[in-house]
């Protein structure tokens, strides 16, 4: 068993390779092998954003705050909210953030491949693709 102390958490801003606007990344676990388990709370400003991405073995995201939004090439965006867990198939081109007026937080759970490689990073979602409005449920 091993305790990783809160005192030894940093927060890290995310880099603007991977996210539009100002984003907070706290690594939350990082497993140990054979484990390739990798959780991070991540912390949105409002409006935002990850670039286009994919993961190679899929991703959990589960929101503890705030109102996100999702999409998934194609498809329609979609607004989530605390308590909505979203499962992202493997593969699955797709971005996440805020809300343009709320800040959002959510858990980001996937594992990485034997590389140690967890997401495949592509262009910046532009202003025009955040801005449609969300698809109702």
């Amino acid at each position: 068993m091993k305790i990783k102390r809160s005192a030894v958490h940093t927060t890290q801003a995310g880099t603007a390779d991977w996210f539009t606007g100002r984003v907070w990344l706290d690594e939350i676990a990082v497993g140990v092998p054979p484990s390739a388990l990798r959780v991070h709370r991540v912390t949105f400003e409002p409006g935002a954003r990850t670039a286009w991405h994919t993961h190679p073995v899929g991703q959990v995201l589960h929101v503890l705050s705030g109102v996100g939004r999702v999409q998934q090439r194609p498809g329609s965006v979609r607004e989530i909210r605390p308590g909505d867990t979203v499962w992202i198939n493997p593969g699955e081109c797709h971005w996440h953030g805020a809300a343009p007026d709320r800040l959002f937080v959510h858990l980001a759970i996937q594992e990485a491949r034997a590389d140690g490689n967890e997401a495949e990073w592509f262009e910046h979602v532009t202003d025009e693709e955040y801005r449609l409005s969300p698809a109702d449920d």
